[in-house]
């Protein structure tokens, strides 16, 4: 059953942990995961999901099971948005009779998924219980109930303890080494890519980042393999481009953005800052525990350099704020996929003006964002991955407009008596739980 309205959600909050009870018979089975964001304050974002409306010409009921979408002009990912949990099919007189409280109240949340919204109890718990009517068939198990869990350390000791079934592993930091890395849950892990990039926002319209000398510099003094290592201990794979493994178009191709600090003083010292320059690294507040390490070392490497860096660690509501407006010279961050098509990293970043000024990238030049707008009507599907290579290379590789990092690996350990577990194709927390079961012991 859908927790949230319709669109992708943001939460202004750090994030919770949640952890989770199926039952099948009287067995339980037990589940720790991290939410992307607390759902307690969670508001819409710039999905790609919101512009589809606009492209709608007509919608035609057929039957009670089948209905006839038409599009005013071609747009080539509009099945793949389909298939994100945004485009879910409601009830429309239950869901604008909730309003607000849709997703918040059991009473008057309902939904077309393989879990019925039971309770929640803010900070707490979350309980779900099986839909034996689902379209999809029901469940295999009896309930889920998910139980807010903040710190990595308790997560950790509850699954030793029994108290847990399914530990997902992301955000524990060195308490996912445990399981990682030692023999014990070595035959339990469950593994899968994070279909995602994280990377390096540089503000083009903020002196000295509008030289793509600079921001070339600034790509090339940055051990990037090193930064996975130290960070998540490697368990990841190096992105050179915005389509990162795992995604519809993404290029093997694509050149490797060298590790050269030498090269990178040169090309400071022909764009005129030999001696350097400070340079501001936002980050919001509910994030800061996450990548501080990882600012650390950007910053440690870039001094390497000449550029100084100042961290400001800013409260979430500002930073999106500044964000949309333009105003951040510089922010890491990561973006993982809605549904599996390019034009969910292409046109979200770089394809109108708009967009790359509401993300603080400020990108100038708008013959590429043609380009990248245009490829959307491209209904010949190998045209149209072409484009969207082509158009990567030169963002990334020829005007330096940010800097790629890595994608990661998202893994999970569960118990010995779970059955049918598996990491969702995209590799989020919220995978296909309707699945599971827990066999008797």
């Amino acid at each position: 059953v859908p927790l949230s309205p319709v669109g992708k959600k943001e939460a202004e909050k750090l994030s919770r942990y949640f952890s989770g009870l199926y039952r099948k018979g009287d067995s339980p089975l037990i589940f720790s995961s991290p939410l992307i964001r607390s759902i307690e304050t969670a508001r819409p974002t710039g999905n790609a999901l919101a512009v589809v409306p606009v492209l709608w010409e007509g919608f035609r009921e057929i039957d009670d099971t089948q209905f006839v979408i038409t599009l005013k002009e071609p747009y080539a990912a509009f099945l793949a948005n389909l298939s994100s949990p945004g485009a879910s099919i409601l009830d429309e007189e239950t869901t604008e009779k909730a309003g607000e409280r849709f997703g918040r109240e059991s009473e008057v949340t309902i939904g077309t998924g393989p879990f019925v919204f039971k309770e929640w109890n803010k900070g707490y718990d979350l309980v779900m219980t099986a839909n034996p009517d689902c379209w999809s068939g029901a469940p295999r198990c009896k309930g889920l109930k998910m139980l807010f869990v903040e710190d990595p350390e308790a997560q950790r000791l509850m699954f030793e303890r029994g108290e847990l079934d399914i530990l997902d592993l992301e955000g524990l930091s060195t308490d996912a080494e445990y399981f990682v890395n030692g023999d014990i849950y070595q035959p339990y892990l469950h593994q899968g890519p994070r279909v995602g990039i994280s990377y390096i926002a540089l503000n083009e319209s903020i002196e000295p980042l509008d030289d793509v000398r600079v921001r070339t510099a600034l790509q090339q003094s940055l051990d990037r393999q090193l930064l996975l290592e130290a960070v998540y201990s490697g368990r990841g794979t190096l992105e050179n481009g915005i389509l990162p493994h795992g995604l519809i178009g993404y290029n093997p191709n694509l050149p490797a953005i060298p590790y050269d600090p030498d090269g990178a003083k040169k090309l400071l010292k022909e764009a005129g800052w030999d001696d350097g320059f400070t340079m501001n690294i936002s980050v919001e507040k509910s994030d800061y525990t996450g990548y501080s390490e990882l600012l650390t070392l950007v910053s440690a490497m870039w001094e390497k350099i000449g550029v100084k860096t100042e961290i400001s660690v800013v409260e979430d509501e500002a930073f999106y704020e500044s964000r949309k407006k333009g105003a951040l010279s510089c922010y890491t961050s990561t973006w993982s996929a809605d549904f599996n098509d390019p034009d969910n990293f292409m046109y979200t970043f770089f394809g109108t003006p708009e967009n790359t000024f509401g993300r603080s990238l400020c990108y100038g030049d708008t013959s590429v964002m043609d380009r990248v707008s245009h490829a959307r009507s491209i209904v010949n599907e190998a045209e149209r991955i072409k484009e969207y290579q082509e158009l990567e290379e030169i963002i990334v590789q020829k005007d330096a407009a940010w800097i790629p990092l890595y994608s990661r690996d998202h893994y999970f350990v569960v118990s010995k008596r779970v059955e049918g577990f598996k990491v969702s194709w995209n590799g989020w927390s919220s995978n296909r739980y309707s699945d599971v079961a827990v066999l008797e012991t």
